[in-house]
């Protein structure tokens, strides 16, 4: 009852300030607590100076930022999913920032020393009070380290953890509102996408994370001298203090600095769409933030990245579908990008698709008839989830981080130059990987590497099944309702459910070698 009171109180706290920006639609057209939208119609909260001049997308922007650190990753999440806010509102979305004031110095130094368990004046010969950047869950000082090294420390905000909690558990609860009075929205999976955001929130709540996705990257990349990770400096990592290795460059979105350094900002574009494709197809393992203030020039042209704090990560399977459906739209084979959709299972097997053929050629033609420098293919990916709800197309939370990279690195792209397209230059990239991974020689291998897999988990398996079989002869099957059953003869049904089981084994493993 007090959970369900305090989440009401929240609530109406959030519709009162919709209400001062005019975007209670955000409740209205989602179906959520009409009597909460009602009241605060009612109250006269006064509307911001000014509204009249936005559109619906950044009224609601400024209405998130005013909300708090949750507020701005739920408007940056909504960003990515033109599906339920539409396009123009999704668009406006991808302005939203995370940039708030900053906390105190004196505060940061505090949390400091009590993880890292020593007066700071010990740890650094220097350190800045003032951020260089303050963001939702943490922000960033300079600092010396007392061996001389030039580092940048990321601090946890103080209590972020509890807000964001009450804060996710009113997400998780109107998105569980949501589906229940939208069943026709369920194919949209609020509740997993919630909780998918909240998963990654947690991970950036626990700065020991962040400095292993970061070493992890930097492992990646350790043969490429074109892209450049800062090196993590382990013994002043804990829960709340992440210390890395400071870069030294201008922001990749200062061009005429970069102009200055005597480097070609089509070069830098090379190697920012080199290291994306590397990250997706190569690695699997991918910086889901990177916007301009995470990306620097140095003085050789080495691309450089910071914050970790938001990674993703795909599976084989997933990579390859991605690199099909690319490429299937670049060589505008849209047969090829409708069966890629049937093959991952992302439109049902009942769906038509010839019509899926059709629907994609219908939203991809306009585009990829303009000039390459004007075609989004992030923006193309988007538009083709408008017509999901005709093939009954279920949303994929696993790629909604994917997307909103996309969306970010094809802004720094026409940064660096307007006139290239960054898909249609990382074209053969695309290609080489596709023949690596999906030639005859890599389907080899791939059920070479399966059979091994399979075969060094063999004698656990024997072991599972010798274990169970045992419990079985001694206890007999046992079932839901507590009851021992055996066949007429005698003999557990567990066996003929084992023996079934090692058949399938066998012919699978005989399908391998032979």
């Amino acid at each position: 009852m007090l959970r369900s009171l305090t989440i009401l109180k929240r609530l109406m706290s959030v519709a009162l300030t919709l209400a001062r920006y005019d975007v209670l639609f955000l409740f209205e057209q989602l179906g959520i607590a009409p009597a909460v939208v009602f009241m605060a119609r009612l109250v006269p909260v006064g509307r911001v100076r000014g509204i009249k001049q936005m559109r619906p997308g950044q009224r609601l922007a400024r209405a998130l930022h005013d909300l708090g650190p949750t507020a701005i990753k739920l408007g940056q999440a909504l960003s990515t999913r033109p599906d339920v806010m539409g396009e123009e509102i999704a668009e406006d979305l991808t302005e939203l920032q995370d940039r708030l004031p900053p906390f105190s110095g004196k505060e940061a130094r505090r949390i400091i020393e009590e993880d890292l368990g020593a007066p700071i004046d010990e740890i650094f010969s220097a350190f800045d009070d003032e951020a260089v950047a303050a963001a939702s869950i943490a922000q960033v000082h300079f600092a010396t380290l007392s061996n001389g090294e030039d580092v940048a420390v990321k601090v946890l905000r103080p209590h972020i953890r509890r807000d964001f909690k009450a804060d996710f558990q009113l997400m998780g609860t109107i998105a569980e509102w949501v589906e229940r009075a939208r069943p026709d929205l369920m194919r949209l999976k609020l509740v997993e996408s919630v909780q998918t955001l909240e998963d990654t929130v947690r991970f950036e709540m626990d700065l020991r994370f962040e400095a292993a996705a970061a070493d992890e990257m930097r492992e990646n990349f350790k043969e490429d001298d074109y892209f450049y990770i800062p090196e993590v400096k382990w013994p002043y990592c804990a829960k709340r203090v992440m210390v890395l290795e400071r870069i030294h460059g201008v922001n990749v979105d200062e061009i005429e600095k970069i102009k200055e350094l005597g480097l070609n900002p089509n070069d830098i574009l090379e190697k920012a769409s080199t290291a994306f494709f590397n990250m997706v197809f190569r690695d699997g393992f991918f910086h889901a933030d990177l916007h301009p203030g995470n990306m620097f020039v140095l003085d050789d042209g080495t691309l450089a990245a910071v914050d970790f704090g938001i990674t993703g990560r795909l599976d084989h399977t997933t990579q390859r579908h991605l690199g099909e459906l690319l490429l299937s739209f670049i060589t505008r084979d849209y047969k090829k990008c409708a069966r890629v959709h049937f093959e991952a299972g992302w439109v049902p097997m009942s769906e038509s698709e010839e019509l899926f053929t059709q629907a994609a050629r219908s939203i991809a033609e306009p585009i990829m008839g303009l000039p390459q420098n004007e075609i989004s293919m992030a923006r193309l990916l988007a538009q083709l989830f408008e017509v999901t709800e005709y093939f009954s197309m279920e949303t994929q939370p696993q790629l909604i981080q994917l997307q909103k990279t996309m969306l970010i690195a094809e802004g720094v792209g026409r940064n660096l130059n307007p006139n290239v397209n960054m898909w249609f230059l990382a074209e053969p990239f695309i290609e080489s990987w596709m023949r690596e991974n999906l030639g005859p020689q890599a389907k080899v291998k791939a059920v070479a590497e399966e059979t091994r897999d399979t075969l060094l988990r063999l004698p656990r398996i024997v072991a599972n099944i010798e274990e169970t079989l045992e419990d079985i002869g001694k206890n007999g099957l046992k079932l839901d309702t507590g009851k021992k059953r055996k066949s007429p003869n005698g003999v557990s049904f567990g066996w003929i459910g084992w023996v079934i089981a090692t058949g399938l084994a066998a012919a699978l493993g005989f399908e391998y070698f032979g």
